[in-house]
């Protein structure tokens, strides 16, 4: 092979050049903190950091539709707490009510505190969040849940799906119960009416019941007309138990999800770490080793600058000499 000046400017260049860039991948390595910059640096690495940046980004969603539901959850217990004080206020007013010694005055008014705690509790069936959703209207979050018909009975409009919310891989939780569900529903240990007929399951009804029955004035009334608005108030303090136990059974239910959402955010930490951790691990730059590597190839490079400047004025005629 013939050896030529030309020959040993393109080696010397072609040394620069390589020189040049180790060097400038070192230094974007410093500037980055990143060992792998793009595809090409490791292929390997950057195709993991694709599929585990996608576990990230799906980790962060859970993360957040959490934040959501245990807004959305708490919201819900806490009116279901007023709701619940509510029908012991009116469950103490039924038991005075049915002592069955109280004057017309005395019944009409506590119909006056049994209306009350009823509109309290329709107010309360129909809250909204601070967006102006219904909480008890299920997905027709934009409809309000119970409304009075014309004979002023309270009747349900809402939705007959309870609202779930993803907030992990593998769990779907109910962030929001229908009406129906909290303020007409049975509970499994229903108190049975004595005579076999079926239990009143709407709080509204067997409270707009009693309220009827107190208000209806016993001074002209026989035994048989005072006793079946003795057995009105009765059934209404039967029901009234069958509905405290429903609302502090679907208050239980979300006392278990709030805790469980609790435990979900701290699996989601403890798993966000790890995917950082790994993260780290494929593509972040090793501190030590970049800066050596780039120091010693600062120093090469100048080496090949000092021996190109000193080859320059050289030919293999000057070499021979």
């Amino acid at each position: 092979m013939r050896v030529s000046t030309q020959m040993m400017y393109e080696q010397t260049m072609g040394g620069i050049t390589r020189s040049q860039s180790v060097w400038l991948a070192a230094g974007e390595q410093m500037s980055t903190g990143k060992r792998v910059n793009r595809p090409s640096d490791d292929p390997v690495a950057a195709a993991q950091a694709v599929v585990l940046s996608q576990s990230q980004a799906q980790n962060s969603q859970y993360a957040t539709a959490r934040t959501f539901a245990t807004q959305k959850v708490s919201m819900e217990e806490n009116i279901l707490g007023q709701v619940t004080t509510a029908i012991q206020s009116a469950q103490e007013k039924i038991v005075y009510a049915s002592t069955g010694t109280l004057s017309d005055n005395d019944r009409a008014s506590l119909a006056t505190d049994l209306q009350g705690i009823r509109d309290n509790l329709l107010n309360l069936a129909n809250s909204t969040d601070g967006n102006g959703n219904a909480i008890f209207a299920g997905y027709k979050t934009d409809t309000k849940p119970f409304a009075e018909d014309a004979s002023g009975n309270v009747v349900y409009q809402g939705g007959d799906k309870q609202v779930t919310q993803q907030v992990d891989s593998a769990r779907i939780m109910v962030i929001g119960h229908t009406g129906s569900q909290v303020f007409d529903t049975l509970p499994a240990n229903a108190v049975a009416e004595p005579d076999g007929s079926a239990s009143e399951s709407s709080l509204f009804r067997m409270l707009d019941s009693a309220i009827d029955a107190l208000n209806t004035p016993q001074a002209d009334l026989d035994n048989a007309g005072k006793a079946t608005l003795q057995a009105a108030v009765e059934k209404t303090n039967r029901g009234l138990r069958n509905a405290l136990n429903n609302v502090l059974t679907v208050r239980a239910g979300l006392g278990t999800q709030l805790d469980e959402l609790e435990s979900l955010d701290q699996a989601g930490d403890n798993r966000s770490l790890a995917q950082t951790q790994q993260m780290s691990d494929l593509v972040d730059a090793d501190w030590n080793a970049t800066i050596s590597s780039y120091v010693m190839q600062q120093a090469a490079l100048q080496a090949s600058y000092k021996t190109f400047s000193d080859m320059q004025s050289m030919s293999l005629f000057q070499l021979n000499k």
